[in-house]
């Protein structure tokens, strides 16, 4: 099993920044893939970014420039950060990660608002 606790959401102005940290704690071995993907109320799910255990990296077009997932592996953290952000960025943002190409762990999501 692996738990994944997020952090770093809230109310930012577009334009602003934030930053999403995702912490892993469990059986975290044979991680292949982390990744954010965000909800928007009355929407679906949709896929932002991902890392993979390489280290590449992959981002939705709509995000492509501005944002940037990473991680720490000292800490078993991924992060998102979110630079020059948009009223349409506004959404519950979840952390995923994968292991063994097999089984997704999700987070309990994290707000974020951006405001005009």
């Amino acid at each position: 099993q692996v738990q994944l606790v997020e952090s770093g959401g809230g109310l930012v102005q577009a334009g602003g920044s934030l930053r999403l940290s995702c912490a892993a704690s469990g059986s975290i071995f044979s991680i292949v893939a982390m990744g954010w993907y965000r909800q928007a109320p009355g929407n679906q799910r949709e896929w932002v970014a991902t890392i993979l255990s390489g280290g590449s990296t992959n981002y939705a077009d709509s995000v492509k420039g501005r944002f940037t997932i990473s991680r720490d592996n000292a800490k078993n953290t991924v992060y998102l950060q979110m630079n020059s952000l948009k009223l349409e960025d506004t959404a519950v943002y979840y952390c995923r990660v994968d292991r063994d190409y097999q089984t997704r762990y999700w987070g309990q999501g994290t707000q974020v608002t951006v405001s005009s």
